[in-house]
C-alpha cells in the first residue's frame, strides 16, 4: 500500500519557474487517502489546485452531498458542476481563472440545497510567531490561539480550530455541522509545532463540536472534547460548544480597582465555601439545579446578608461526573453547563461584584480523569501525563497528572489560571492538592515511585511550575489571591519565590482544622487532657498566611456534620458549635466556613440534595446562622481582628495553661496599638464566674460578642456589657478584668476608652 508520506509528494505540486505551485495530476492514491480519512496533508489535496497555466481544479470531500457545483465569490452564475471521482462524496471540478479563484459551493444533500464556502480555499491562519508563543510558560497564547475562535477572514466569519496534537497522524473537527463525519473536515498540520489548524466558514455559535484523531499507530481514537474549550454540553453528553469570546461586556471596573488597591493579608477575609449545585435545588422542578442567574439573585444577597467577603466555588470547569463535586474536569476552559451558558456565569461574578463580594474559584491543576473524550492519551501518547505510571497516576483516584516538565502542558495549565481571572474577573485561586503535586511519592509504597535527579521526593517539576504559575497571577491580575490546599510541613509555601517559597498568597492551616476539631468533638470531662490541641497551632501560626478552614471535606465520607461532631444533649451540641465559632473568628488568620455550618446543618452533606433550609424554622439553628452574620460583623468592623492576621506582633497569649477549665484567653491588636479585642472562651458547660484576667492595657472592655446570648439559643450569662478593669496584677499584667465567662461559650471584649461603662444599680 501506498504510504502516506508518499501521497502527500505526489499530491503536492510542482514549482514552477515563476514561483507558482502547479498540481500534479490528481491520483487515485490521493483520493483514496482523503475518502478514507488517512491523508497527512489534506489541503495538498482539497481545495483549488492549478494543474496547468490558467486551469485550476476544484477538489472537495462533502460524504452527504449528492451533487455540487462551484460559483463565484458573488452572483449566482455557474462556474463548474463538480463531477464525482469516489461515491463516498469526493467531487473534482474544473474553471479557468489567471489567477487564485475566489468561489463558493452549492451543495445538494438529502436536507436541500445550501451554499457554503470551502474551508479548503484558505491559506493558513495562525503564524509562525503563534505557534512559538504556546510553549512559552506565563503567556496567554493558549487560550488566545488554540481552541475554537470566532474570526472573519476575508469578509466572512467563521471559527478557526487549532488543537495541540503533535504525533497524532490525522485530526478531523466533527461537529453536528457534518454529521460527526472525520472525512469532512481533516485539519492542516503546523508541522514544526504539532499544532493543527482549519478555518471553517460561515459557523454559529452553539454548534456542537470535538476533534477526530488517529494515532500515531494509525489507529482510529474516541472523539475527543476541545481542550481549550469555552463551553461545553451539559453532562452526561461529552461535546464542546462554539463560542464568541467577546459576548460579555463587563461593568466592574469599581470593584477590580478597589480589589487592585487593598492588601488581603491585613483585609477581612472571611469566605463562604459553597457548591453551586447544592445550595439549593428546586424539587418542584425535578429537583433541578439553580441556574447561575437564579443564583445571583438568591445566593449572592444571601452571603451579603451574612457579611460573609468571598464565595469559593468548588470546581465549576466542566466535569462529567457529578460525585466528584468538579475535582475531575475535563474542559478547564469552560464553566460548566449545568447551571447556564458562558455569558450566565459572567453575569453571576459580576453580581458578585457589585455586592462586594470576591469570588474564588477552587482549581484543580494536580490531575485529570481517565474520560475518553478527555485529556488522557489524547494523541495516541501520553501528551499531558507522564508515560510512566509512577509518575503519571494517581492511585487513589484513578486519575491522570500533569507532565509539569512539558513546557506546552506547563503553558496550558499557567494560561488557565489567568484565564479564569483575567476573562471572567475572579478574585482569587484555591489550588486543590497541592501536597500531591509536591511529593513524588505521596500516598506511594516504596518502588511504587520514581525519585528526582537528585534521588529525592521533590517533585521539581511541579515546584518549578506552582513558582511560574503564583508568580504570573501576581503580576497579571493585580488584587487577585492564590490560595494553598497544602497538608503538609512543606516550608515557604506562601512565601515569595524570590526568598525560596512558592509564591502562595495563603495557605490552608489543614493541622489547625484537625487539632481542635478532634478537640471539641471530645465530651467536655476529656477535654483538660487535650488542652494542647488548642494551644499547639499557634506555635506555628504566623509561619505561613493562613485560612482556617471548616471545609466540605470535613463534612462527607461518613464524618457527619460539624453539628454532629459535637458532644452531649441537644443545648450542649449547640453551644460547643457556637463555642468553637467565636473561638475560630477570634484566632488568627483568615475564615472558610462550608455551606450549611451557618445553620448548623444535622446531617451530612450530600451532593444531590439542596441544604436543609427548613431547619431556620428552628430557633437553635436560627441562632446559629444569627451567630455566624454577627461573627462576620465584628471581624469585619474590628481592625484588630484582621489587621495582623499574619503576623505575630497582632497576637498576645493571656491564658494558655488553664486545661482544668479549659479556659484559652489571648488579646489581638490591630496597626493602632490601642485597638485591643479580647477573645476568652470556656469549652466546659459550666460557667466560670469571677473568673480574673490579667490584660495589658487599662479602661471599659465592652462585650461585643458572646455566643452564650439569648438570640443566638444560649443562656445569656454574660458580663451585662462591658467590664472595667481593677488595679489588680494577674498573668503578668498590672490590671485585669473580673469576668464571668458563659458554660461552652466564647466572649469578645473591645478595648472601649471612649465608651462609659454600664452603672449598677
Amino acid at each position: 500500500m501506498t504510504s502516506e508520506v508518499e501521497i502527500a509528494a505526489k499530491t503536492a505540486g510542482d514549482r514552477t519557474d515563476k514561483g507558482r505551485m502547479t498540481a500534479s495530476r490528481l491520483s487515485g492514491d490521493a483520493i483514496d487517502a482523503v475518502v478514507n480519512a488517512r491523508h497527512p496533508d489534506p489541503f495538498a489535496v482539497l481545495g483549488p489546485h492549478e494543474v496547468a497555466p490558467g486551469q485550476w481544479e476544484i477538489r472537495a470531500m462533502i460524504p452527504t452531498a449528492r451533487s455540487i457545483e462551484v460559483l463565484p465569490w458573488e452572483g449566482d452564475a455557474v462556474l463548474s458542476t463538480m463531477e464525482r471521482r469516489h461515491e463516498a462524496g469526493f467531487f473534482v471540478g474544473r474553471l479557468e481563472a489567471s489567477r487564485r479563484p475566489g468561489y463558493r459551493l452549492r451543495v445538494e444533500t438529502g436536507d436541500g440545497v445550501a451554499v457554503r464556502y470551502d474551508p479548503y480555499s484558505y491559506g493558513p491562519i495562525m503564524s509562525d510567531q503563534d505557534l512559538v508563543q504556546i510553549r512559552d510558560v506565563g503567556s496567554d497564547a493558549h487560550y488566545r490561539l488554540l481552541g475554537a475562535h470566532s474570526i472573519t477572514v476575508g469578509g466572512i466569519e467563521g471559527f478557526l480550530f487549532t488543537v495541540w496534537a503533535p504525533t497524532a497522524q490525522r485530526v478531523s473537527v466533527v461537529g453536528d455541522f457534518n454529521e460527526w463525519d472525520g472525512r469532512a473536515h481533516p485539519m492542516r498540520l503546523r508541522h514544526h509545532a504539532g499544532v493543527w489548524e482549519l478555518f471553517i466558514p460561515e459557523l454559529q455559535p452553539g454548534r456542537r463540536y470535538k476533534f477526530e484523531l488517529k494515532g500515531p499507530d494509525g489507529r482510529l481514537l474516541p472523539q475527543r472534547a476541545d481542550p481549550l474549550a469555552f463551553a461545553s454540553e451539559k453532562p452526561p453528553a461529552t461535546a464542546s460548544v462554539l463560542r464568541k469570546s467577546t459576548d460579555y461586556q463587563w461593568k466592574d471596573r469599581a470593584w477590580m480597582a478597589e480589589r487592585t488597591a487593598q492588601d488581603p493579608r491585613k483585609a477581612p477575609m472571611s469566605v463562604y465555601e459553597c457548591h453551586l449545585g447544592s445550595w439549593a435545588r428546586v424539587p418542584e422542578e425535578g429537583n433541578r439545579y439553580l441556574t447561575y442567574r437564579e443564583l445571583a439573585e438568591r445566593l449572592i444577597p444571601y452571603v451579603k446578608e451574612l457579611g460573609f467577603t468571598h464565595i469559593e466555588m468548588l470546581p465549576i470547569t466542566e466535569y462529567p461526573f457529578d460525585g466528584s463535586w468538579g475535582y475531575q474536569p475535563v474542559s478547564i476552559y469552560a464553566p460548566t453547563s449545568r447551571f447556564g451558558t458562558p455569558e450566565d456565569f459572567a453575569a453571576f461574578v459580576e453580581a458578585a461584584h457589585e455586592a462586594k463580594i470576591g469570588l474564588i474559584l477552587d482549581w484543580v491543576p494536580g490531575h485529570f480523569p481517565n474520560d475518553p473524550h478527555g485529556l488522557g492519551y489524547f494523541d495516541g501518547t501520553h501528551l499531558y501525563e507522564h508515560a510512566d505510571p509512577r509518575q503519571g497516576y494517581h492511585q487513589d483516584w484513578g486519575t491522570y497528572i500533569y507532565n509539569y516538565g512539558r513546557q506546552e502542558v506547563a503553558a496550558f495549565l499557567v494560561a488557565n489560571a489567568r484565564f479564569w481571572l483575567e476573562r471572567y474577573h475572579l478574585d482569587g485561586l484555591r489550588v486543590d492538592a497541592v501536597a500531591s503535586m509536591l511529593y513524588l511519592d505521596y500516598s506511594r509504597r516504596a518502588g511504587e515511585w520514581v525519585p528526582n535527579r537528585y534521588g529525592g521526593n521533590e517533585n521539581i517539576e511541579a515546584i518549578d511550575f506552582l513558582r511560574r504559575m503564583n508568580e504570573t497571577v501576581y503580576a497579571n491580575a493585580p488584587g487577585a489571591v492564590t490560595i494553598a490546599e497544602e497538608s503538609t510541613a512543606w516550608p515557604g509555601v506562601s512565601h515569595p519565590t524570590y526568598t525560596g517559597g512558592l509564591g502562595f498568597g495563603f495557605k490552608w492551616n489543614m493541622g489547625w482544622m484537625h487539632d481542635t476539631l478532634r478537640f471539641i468533638s471530645k465530651d467536655p470531662i476529656h477535654r483538660r487532657y487535650h488542652h494542647h490541641d488548642l494551644t499547639f497551632g499557634l506555635l506555628y501560626a504566623f509561619t505561613e498566611n493562613f485560612i482556617l478552614p471548616l471545609s466540605h471535606d470535613e463534612v462527607v465520607h461518613g464524618k457527619g456534620s460539624l453539628l454532629g461532631k459535637m458532644p452531649g444533649d441537644r443545648w450542649q451540641r449547640f453551644a460547643n458549635l457556637r463555642a468553637y465559632y467565636g473561638f475560630m473568628w477570634g484566632h488568627p488568620g483568615k475564615k472558610l466556613l462550608f455551606m450549611g455550618g451557618e445553620i448548623a446543618q444535622e446531617r451530612e452533606w450530600n451532593h444531590d440534595i439542596s441544604l436543609d433550609w427548613h431547619l431556620l424554622d428552628d430557633p437553635y439553628h436560627r441562632g446559629m446562622h444569627s451567630l455566624i452574620r454577627d461573627l462576620n460583623k465584628v471581624y469585619r468592623e474590628y481592625p484588630a481582628l484582621h489587621e495582623r492576621d499574619t503576623e505575630a506582633s497582632g497576637f498576645q497569649w493571656l491564658v494558655s495553661d488553664d486545661a482544668d477549665n479549659s479556659v484559652i484567653a489571648w488579646a489581638r491588636r490591630g496597626d493602632d496599638e490601642n485597638q485591643i479585642v479580647l477573645v476568652v472562651s470556656n469549652f466546659t458547660p459550666v460557667p466560670r464566674e469571677g473568673y480574673r484576667l490579667g490584660v495589658p492595657l487599662p479602661g471599659f472592655y465592652r462585650e461585643i460578642l458572646n455566643t452564650d446570648a439569648g438570640l443566638y439559643g444560649g443562656g445569656n450569662v454574660g458580663n451585662l456589657g462591658g467590664v472595667v478593669t481593677e488595679d489588680t496584677e494577674s498573668h503578668g499584667h498590672p490590671c485585669s478584668l473580673t469576668l464571668t465567662i458563659p458554660p461552652l461559650g466564647t466572649i469578645m471584649l473591645a478595648l472601649s476608652p471612649n465608651d462609659v461603662p454600664v452603672q449598677s444599680a
